[in-house]
């Protein structure tokens, strides 16, 4: 399927590209991505700290006000959002024009690497460049259509797949995703850092799991230690977007097949979250990063 191939052998090697076929895949994909109107990264200099919740659920609320939104799921190795999102037999196909993304909640396109496979479990063994042609040539093949938004869910750290994402879309803006943790502060300044370093315009921090609120007596506990995400925020010159509670309702939702945000609409989480939805947009719309 235009070239995206499936493998579960590390000894497998990439196709050989020419130099010009590679240019001329690369303006494939900016041009491709011209109909999108926001296209808006989300990633965390670490794993563990709920980034595709994040991602997938901001998407989900951005859809709920009227809006047309894809969701690529850049993670090769980790791809979960098809199960976040409870597609399941849901696959990617293709026809002449390119390949059709598969339609999630709230009509949601969605791209992900286990849309390509027969069972889930299956895993794709891929070296670096392989990861990096592949998603070039789906973000060069996707027909996305016009798009308000387009949200694209990197793995944890700034390698492969992020350099790529970043050297093929133009416009990019990103949502850097934290937790309360003593590791916060070196892990948020690196991803900051890359994003500087390679012109995408940070919109600002979430900070994830950052506190649990007693459905009973409405009392605040920081189980995974105290808040930073504001401190955060301000020594690196980002602003904080949101802290996103802790509910045992998004685990409930997940063994359901559900999506959490349309499952659990009156949850905490699901609150923010939607609160989260609106500062992005207008953050984007307006241009105040």
């Amino acid at each position: 399927m235009y070239g995206v191939y499936v493998v579960s052998s590390s000894n497998v090697k990439p196709p050989r590209v020419s130099t010009s076929a590679a240019f001329q895949l690369l303006d494939e994909a900016r041009k491709n991505l011209e109909s999108v109107r926001y296209k808006i990264v989300v990633l965390s200099g670490k794993g563990g700290v709920g980034k595709t919740f994040i991602s997938s659920m901001t998407a989900l609320a951005v859809a709920e006000k009227g809006y047309s939104v894809g969701l690529f799921d850049a993670d090769i190795h980790g791809s979960s959002i098809p199960t976040i999102y409870g597609m399941h037999g849901s696959r990617l196909y293709a026809d002449e024009e390119g390949i059709i993304p598969a339609i999630g909640p709230l009509g949601v396109k969605v791209v992900a690497t286990n849309l390509l496979l027969d069972k889930p479990e299956t895993p794709i063994v891929w070296r670096g460049p392989l990861k990096s042609r592949a998603i070039i040539e789906l973000l060069a093949h996707v027909k996305w259509g016009s798009l308000d938004y387009l949200f694209i869910d990197l793995p944890p750290g700034t390698g492969d797949e992020a350099i790529t994402i970043a050297q093929v879309v133009s416009g990019l803006k990103a949502i850097v995703v934290t937790a309360p943790s003593v590791l916060s502060e070196t892990i948020v300044a690196k991803a900051i850092e890359f994003l500087r370093h390679i012109g995408v315009d940070v919109i600002g921090i979430v900070e994830n799991m950052s506190y649990f609120k007693c459905p009973s007596c409405g009392r605040v506990y920081n189980l995974l230690g105290r808040s930073t995400g504001e401190q955060l925020a301000s020594k690196y010159g980002a602003r904080l977007l949101a802290r996103i509670p802790l509910d045992p309702l998004i685990g409930e939702a997940i063994d359901k097949g559900i999506p959490y945000l349309l499952g659990y609409p009156d949850g905490e989480a699901a609150k923010a979250i939607r609160e989260l939805a609106s500062i992005v947009i207008e953050a984007v719309s307006s241009g105040n990063q």
